[in-house]
């Protein structure tokens, strides 16, 4: 619902920020665009794209399409978040969550996002190409025991 634009536009007072909405009702209501995340497309890639809670409500074939378009908008930083099979299971309040999404796995996530993006931990990945340097303790990865 847009909750992480006030924070944002703070944040960074120069920054553009676009929304996007599948319903008709709320783009109006909030200004947003109405389009779907699949096959939105801009003028130019964004520094930062958040794409928070969306794609497990779209089937595996549009997830997999919008995480394809995500890596066409995004040139610098992809803040990423979906509800995960383990997430429901172990994490989330399954009386306050929605459990009417398609369930998949975050390796299912990550393979695709895999494909254009490197991890860098806590819901960031950045773009291959971007000209930003990440050290190796950055990375997100595997913990040794």
């Amino acid at each position: 619902m847009g909750q992480l634009r006030a924070p944002l536009l703070r944040a960074l007072p120069g920054a553009r920020y676009i929304g996007l909405e599948v319903s008709d009702y709320l783009a109006e209501r909030y200004g947003w665009i109405h389009e779907q995340i699949a096959s939105f497309q801009a003028e130019q890639p964004f520094d930062l794209v958040i794409c928070y809670d969306v794609l497990q409500y779209l089937t595996a074939h549009a997830a997999a399409r919008a995480i394809s378009n995500l890596s066409r908008l995004c040139r610098g930083i992809l803040y990423f978040s979906a509800l995960t099979t383990q997430d429901w299971r172990e994490n989330c309040d399954q009386k306050r969550t929605d459990p009417n999404v398609h369930m998949r796995s975050g390796s299912w996530y990550r393979r695709r996002l895999a494909r254009q993006f490197v991890q860098a931990g806590a819901g960031l990945w950045l773009k291959r190409d971007a000209p930003l340097v990440v050290w190796e303790l950055e990375k997100a990865g595997r913990t040794m025991r």
